[in-house]
C-alpha cells in the first residue's frame, strides 16, 4: 500500500498519503509515541515518520497488510516474549492492520528506547 508520494517531507506529508482509516491508525502510533517520548524530534527518515532523542528512537511505517515498527534490535530482543505473536525480523515488528494496533506496547517499547539513547548520550558525555 506504500504511498504514491515520492520522499515525503515531514510526518504529516507521510500520513496524508494514506487511505482515512490507514491515516486514523497512523496517528494513533504517532500520539501514543509524542507522548511518551515528549521531548523527541519527528524527522523522516529512510522515507519514514522516525523520532529521534540522542539518535534515532523508533520508525514507523504503513504496508499493505501491516504497520512496520523499528526499534531498533535491542528493543526487539528487550520485549521478544511480549512480540512473539508478530512476525519480525531482527530490528522490526509488523503490527497486522486488521488488528488493533497493541499502544501499550509500543509505548513501553518507546521508554526503553528513551531510557537506552539518554544512557548512550551520558556515557558519551563522560569520554
Amino acid at each position: 500500500m506504500n504511498t504514491e508520494q515520492k520522499n515525503p517531507q515531514t510526518i504529516d506529508d507521510y500520513i496524508a498519503g494514506f487511505p482515512t482509516d490507514i491515516q486514523d491508525i497512523l496517528q494513533d502510533i504517532r500520539a501514543t509515541i509524542q507522548k511518551t517520548a515528549p521531548e523527541a524530534k519527528e524527522a523522516i527518515s529512510y522515507a519514514m515518520p522516525t523520532f529521534k532523542l540522542n539518535g534515532n528512537l523508533v520508525h514507523f511505517a504503513a504496508f499493505k497488510n501491516h504497520i512496520g515498527f523499528y526499534p531498533t534490535p535491542n528493543g526487539i530482543e528487550e520485549f521478544k516474549e511480549d512480540l512473539a505473536r508478530y512476525k519480525g525480523a531482527k530490528g522490526s515488528v509488523q503490527f497486522p492492520l486488521d488488528e488493533a494496533m497493541p499502544l501499550d506496547l509500543i509505548s513501553r517499547i518507546v521508554k526503553f528506547r528513551i531510557a537506552g539513547n539518554l544512557a548512550k548520550a551520558e556515557a558519551k558525555k563522560k569520554k
